[in-house]
């Protein structure tokens, strides 16, 4: 093997041989997928035969409003537009129900006439006693010179709103009874007179509103029950009259319990209604010829879906021809297919290591994807789009589309995780002669670093097996004498080849450390070296890792940070499991295109690519990721290991664990927006690949940032429905399920990959998982900061301190407390207030518990933090991880090389 030549060659190229084979299977693989989303569509759009919609039907309810027009703010429509609507309904009903006579609606009686459609005169009747009495006066005059109103409805539903008691109602109706000649009723659901039987003496017919679907009732069930309802009315008032005054169903809306608002069972519900009610020879009026989207405001938002036409006076399903969901789904099925094939295309692009399951699966994640996002699309558009809503609109697009780029980028490092064929660059130690190897400076910076602590670490660097190096320690502005002293006096008793530096003030933060090191480098020096002062070293670091630098494009090697401490404590073996799944699986995937992140332990770097880069950036508090992103922006290469060289020490409180991930994630969005230009432009230095890991690399932080602002939307949202439970609906079912499907898939990924991979136990898994969830609040809480703020102080990560008392640790948790809290009562209240009468009201109710998650963990990770005697063994040793991580990675060589 060339010396630091990678295991299986040239890791620059891929193998060729295997090109061919891939792109092959990859096709085939993506024509089954097509296959099967067609098959999906086509299964879900079966179409049904249901009874033909007749010639004529008894009558229409019928509200004349266009879109721009309201009855709320009393925008009525023109004698014209109200004349056209009749027009357009002439020969399809004998007759229409109106609900006022308010303005132009007054005229829809003599305005009918002409088309010779009957007419059942509506009365509003609300709070106002004095508008109530003249829109009865109105309705008597209408109805005495208009022989087409065959009959009369005084209020609509008043009861039941409370607007009037049955008391108040009965003076309203037995005035027109007197004075007309028409039948005479109020119309009401069903159960209200079933509740109110003292109205029926005072009417001449039950007017009965039958909708189903407000009352949860499935659409196969919906005209039995109207069926059964009528048994009920005519068993409780023998003789009387009864006339459906309202039938219908909503084509778009909230679900209730079974009842699903939509196109498809609009048109199943009427048509077999229609062709039961010819049977029993009913009179009814279907709810309701035209979409009437200012109901909205009074109904929520399936108000606006009842017409049997369009606001737009377009039919809105089909008459006679058998009923399909989505007409032209064929159109969604192809646009479905075609971008999830430019999808799949730039994730098979540089992937002909995946295994044919790899390229499976990844095939059937991005299909069902894009098949929702064209399903989510195509439904949102249907609906009726003001300002707001398009905003709104715009805003849900935007958050579904980061969530599915998140989604898509773990399914991407879920593949090339586990089902590869091989690895074009694995790095392996291999042995050097002591003369062709360079001299290395080691670096260590410290600032206030326990001096007993900081003695072990250089003890286990002059313990190196190595010929040519040297060790600078800088302490940077350590205020107190006796911490750094010591260590002083430890570096002149190992030797000469250890230097000590004492400098304050510095400036710059562990930056401004390293590049003070920098300048004191010997000159010989060929290559950097930088650990933490917490850090004892394997001895055979240095003498296995460095010969890789004979490989002249190779300016970083870098190894993964390890932990000594993990069974120190519960708390320590969680943060240990959750710290390893970057190094085991994230670091590793990276590495195969040159695009790992470096870090500022366990690393090095050609000292001559760092001076030629000027240095460690001292305006970053995250300077290992940002120089490791310059070297390659510089066109060098970098190669890691997945062996533990160092193990140094985790924070000891939850505080310090949060903060150091803070620090990480506020570095990140600091290079994110000092880099944007190379990362986002183009003409960029950088490969596809490479720009691609850093960009998804950083999205689920970036996740965590928009989820944060999610939570105090959901938060408002809830407290809007709770208090105006009849104007704010829940939202929509896709901005529920997206975040829940990310969270599943997340978490499935995570136990499924650190059991196959980081060589977890069940135990740890859930650890990990716990502890990794802990941080989201956090994280977000960084990544807006990032893009709010431009510095931040530098947290240097405390050691070897004494944990917090219980006292400490909730407080250490107190705003993820509080938004947990927020969200519980949330769920209660809508729960308890609210009902959850619709699906998508218990989909939310579960999201805000699902979304209350994190803050959970964080709470109990911080109360387990301030519990050092719950053992590690609680959760799992340690060692058993590693011995399984590295069995996995021994096999994985194996068969590589095979």
């Amino acid at each position: 093997m060339a010396r630091g030549a990678p295991a299986n060659g040239d890791f620059a190229r891929d193998s060729p041989a295997l090109a061919p084979h891939v792109g092959k299977s990859s096709f085939i693989i993506a024509i089954a997928a097509a296959a099967l989303t067609v098959s999906v569509w086509a299964w879900f759009n079966q179409p049904e035969h249901e009874p033909p919609w007749p010639t004529i039907i008894q009558g229409f309810a019928f509200s004349p409003f266009r879109a721009d027009q309201d009855a709320v703010t009393h925008k009525l429509p023109t004698d014209a537009e109200i004349a056209a609507d009749l027009k357009l309904l002439a020969r399809k009903t004998y007759a229409v129900r109106t609900y006022t006579v308010e303005g132009t609606l007054a005229d829809i009686p003599a305005l009918a006439r002409k088309y010779h459609i009957n007419v059942a005169l509506g009365v509003w009747i609300g709070k106002d006693q004095k508008q109530d009495a003249a829109y009865v006066a109105r309705a008597i005059a209408i109805a005495k010179t208009n022989p087409n109103v065959v009959r009369v409805i005084i209020g609509n539903e008043a009861v039941l709103r409370g607007d009037v008691s049955s008391e108040e109602l009965i003076p309203y109706l037995d005035e027109a009874r007197k004075e007309i000649q028409q039948p005479v009723s109020t119309a009401e659901p069903w159960y209200t007179w079933i509740q109110h039987p003292e109205l029926v003496a005072h009417v001449d017919y039950i007017a009965v509103h039958m909708l189903p679907y407000w009352e949860g009732v499935g659409v196969d069930e919906a005209v039995p029950y109207i069926a059964a309802r009528m048994h009920d009315l005519e068993k409780a008032f023998p003789g009387k009259p009864i006339v459906i005054a309202e039938v219908g169903w909503p084509s778009d809306g909230r679900s209730r319990h079974a009842a699903v608002a939509s196109a498809a069972n609009e048109a199943t519900f009427l048509r077999r209604f229609l062709a039961y009610a010819a049977t029993q020879h009913w009179t009814y009026y279907l709810m309701e010829a035209f979409d009437q989207p200012w109901k909205e405001q009074t109904e929520g938002a399936v108000g606006a879906y009842w017409g049997v036409y369009n606001v737009y006076r377009q039919p809105k399903f089909a008459f006679t021809k058998p009923i399909v969901s989505i007409p032209h789904w064929q159109l969604l099925a192809a646009i479905s297919v075609i971008i999830a094939a430019l999808l799949l295309t730039l994730l098979y692009w540089d992937s002909r290591a995946l295994k044919k399951r790899g390229r499976s699966f990844l095939a059937i994640i991005v299909y069902t994807v894009t098949t929702a996002i064209v399903w989510v699309i195509y439904d949102y558009t249907r609906q009726y789009l003001t300002i707001t809503s398009v905003a709104v609109g715009l805003l849900l697009f935007v958050g579904m589309i980061g969530v599915i780029l998140v989604l898509l980028a773990e399914a991407h490092e879920w593949a090339e995780a586990h089902w590869i064929t091989m690895r074009r660059r694995l790095f392996e130690p291999i042995g050097v002669a002591d003369d062709a190897l360079p001299l290395v400076s080691i670096h260590v910076p410290a600032y206030n670093e326990p001096p007993e602590m900081l003695k072990k670490t250089l003890d286990t660097l002059a313990a190196l097996d190595y010929p040519r190096y040297e060790v600078l320690v800088i302490d940077n502005n350590t205020p107190d004498e006796a911490v750094w002293r010591p260590v002083e006096a430890h570096c002149a008793k190992l030797g000469g080849r250890f230097r000590f530096y004492h400098v304050t003030p510095l400036t710059g933060f562990k930056a401004g450390a390293l590049n003070y090191a920098l300048q004191h480098t010997t000159a010989a020096a060929g290559v950097i070296a930088v650990i933490d002062s917490d850090y004892q070293v394997d001895p055979r670091w240095l003498r296995e890792l460095v010969p890789l630098f004979a490989d002249h494009k190779i300016a970083v090697v870098q190894a993964p940070q390890d932990y000594r401490d993990a069974d120190m404590s519960a708390f320590k073996a969680m943060c240990y499991a959750e710290y390893r799944g970057f190094f085991y699986i994230g670091m590793i995937t990276r590495n195969e295109r040159n695009a790992i992140i470096q870090h500022g332990t366990m690393t090095m770097i050609r000292r001559a690519v760092l001076e030629k880069l000027h240095g460690w950036a001292e305006w970053c508090i995250t300077e290992d990721a940002e120089l490791g992103l310059r070297v390659f922006e510089a066109g060098w290469e970098a190669a890691y290991i997945p062996r533990s060289y160092g193990c140094g020490l985790m924070p000891d409180t939850f505080t310090d664990y949060k903060k150091q991930r803070y620090r990480w994630a506020y570095g990140a969005i600091q290079i994110l927006r000092r880099h944007a230009g190379i990362l986002l432009g183009r003409g960029s230095p950088l490969t596809p690949g490479q720009r691609y890991h850093f960009l998804a690399g950083w999205l689920p932080w970036l996740a965590d940032g928009l989820n944060l602002l999610f939570n105090l939307s959901a938060l408002l949202w809830s407290l809007a429905m709770i208090n105006f439970p009849h104007k704010i609906d829940p939202p929509m079912l896709v901005v529920s399920a997206l975040p829940l499907a990310l969270f599943t898939f997340k978490i499935t990924k995570l136990v499924y990959l650190y059991r196959t991979r980081v060589g977890a136990n069940t135990r740890q898994t859930l650890a990990a998982a716990l502890a990794g969830l802990a941080l989201t609040h956090t994280i977000g809480l960084a990544t807006l900061s990032g893009f709010l703020t431009r510095n931040q102080a530098f947290f240097r990560t405390p050691k070897q301190v004494r944990s917090h008392a219980l006292l400490q640790a909730l407080a250490a948790s107190r705003e993820e407390s509080f938004i947990m809290l927020a969200l519980w009562l949330s769920a209660f209240a809508v729960f308890t207030q609210v009902g959850t009468g619709m699906r998508d009201l218990t989909v939310w109710v579960i999201v805000l518990l699902v979304q209350s998650i994190p803050y959970c963990a964080a709470l109990l990770v911080s109360l387990l933090s301030a519990l050092p005697s719950v053992p590690a063994s609680l959760i799992g040793r340690a060692e058993n991880m590693d011995a399984l991580a590295q069995l996995v990675l021994k096999e994985e060589a194996l068969e590589v090389r095979n």
